[in-house]
């Protein structure tokens, strides 16, 4: 009984101290906007887009694939044949990329355009 109330007590204690904690995040797209402005994921590439939308690729494989980083969501893609370019994809969502400039399209619906890379 005594090292159940004993137990107890640590554990709300442990609870207590990393709610503390709650107000660190390292998520990019958390927090003010100049937060989200400096916070580029490690080793991945920040692009802002049309609209003020950013978002974030590592590259993977010796550019073999490429993590897509979005507020949410992260996915692979692979490197897929291109007229021009580089071109990533799944089977339902793209990436293009043609003169630094990409593009993110999840079927027929672009949902990133414009991107160009930032320094952030």
């Amino acid at each position: 009984m005594i090292q159940r109330i004993a137990c107890n007590a640590v554990l709300a204690s442990a609870i207590l101290v990393l709610g503390g904690c709650g107000g660190v995040s390292l998520w990019p797209f958390e927090g003010d906007k100049q937060q989200n402005v400096s916070r580029t994921p490690p080793g991945a590439s920040a692009y802002v887009c049309e609209g003020g939308k950013r978002l974030y690729v590592r590259y993977l494989d010796g550019g073999a694939a490429a993590w897509v980083i979005l507020p949410g969501r992260e996915f692979r893609l692979n490197k897929t044949a291109a007229a021009a370019g580089s071109r990533y994809g799944n089977g339902s969502t793209t990436l293009d990329i043609q003169d630094g400039v990409a593009t993110l399209a999840d079927g027929a619906t672009v949902t990133h355009s414009g991107c160009k890379q930032s320094a952030s």
